[in-house]
């Protein structure tokens, strides 16, 4: 039975600043959108149950105090730890972009190989400054939902202060390769390896983002929301006129279609 409306949960809480791009994105593809503040979520006024898909969209959640997404993934963790493991039992979907993705990693929801602590994280940029610059990305071919039939290369920005994906250990990097995990990787323009500032935070095997075991669960340091239209582009004025969508809206229309298909 296909779903009359997909219903997404964009979440927020102080310092969220990139939720109404977000929403935008998602609303464009004609899903209904609600933004709650992650109190209305803990205290049950909001119902996650409710929803197909949750968004932890970019910002500077609580300030990045401690660490990048570090307050609000314990929060995420310790106050609604349960719900999301039954959010994602069920089927639904979770994007994370940006403080997104740190927030995911810092709740040990991803890359989510069954260990009961953190398995990643997302620590400091390499060139100790904060980086805002457009990137070429790598789509591999995991089993990502999120990806579905997106090109080989794509070009996404990234903004952020601690973008460098760093594994717990060796075992980790190799079950995320070997699982088909790894959805996206930093590159240089012609698709090789990159160098700074191509892969702009040193991460580990240029990763740029992961998913879960089942695929339904997508964290990415670039930003999709910011590049949704042509127009977007930075350098769309001396470009073709290329297609009327960007290079980030198919992942968004992916959540759209998946749910549809499935509810």
């Amino acid at each position: 039975m296909m779903a009359k409306h997909v219903k997404v949960l964009v979440l927020r809480t102080a310092g969220t600043n990139c939720n109404e791009e977000t929403a935008y994105a998602f609303a464009r593809f004609g899903a209904r959108v609600t933004q709650a503040h992650v109190n209305s979520v803990v205290s049950g006024k909001v119902k996650l149950s409710h929803f197909h898909i949750l968004v932890l969209s970019g910002g500077f959640s609580h300030g990045d105090d401690i660490a990048s997404g570090r307050i609000l993934a314990n929060e995420l963790r310790l106050k609604l730890g349960d719900d999301i493991r039954k959010f994602i039992a069920a089927g639904k979907l979770v994007i994370g972009i940006c403080n997104g993705f740190q927030i995911l990693a810092k709740a040990g929801i991803l890359p989510g190989l069954g260990s009961k602590g953190q398995e990643a994280t997302l620590f400091h940029n390499d060139s100790a400054k904060f980086e805002a610059r457009w990137t070429h990305l790598s789509a591999e071919g995991s089993k990502c939902v999120w990806t579905k039939g997106l090109p080989r290369r794509i070009f996404l920005p990234v903004a952020h202060g601690e973008g460098k994906f760093i594994p717990l250990n060796a075992r980790v990097l190799k079950k995320i390769e070997d699982n088909g995990q790894v959805v996206f990787r930093y590159c240089a323009p012609d698709g090789k390896k990159p160098s700074y500032p191509q892969n702009p935070n040193g991460s580990i095997a240029d990763i740029a983002g992961i998913c879960d075991t089942t695929g339904r669960v997508l964290g990415l340091m670039p930003h999709p929301e910011r590049h949704l239209v042509f127009e977007q582009h930075p350098f769309w004025t001396r470009l073709p006129k290329g297609p009327v969508l960007g290079d980030g809206a198919r992942i968004f229309e992916n959540g759209i279609n998946y749910i549809k298909s499935r509810f």
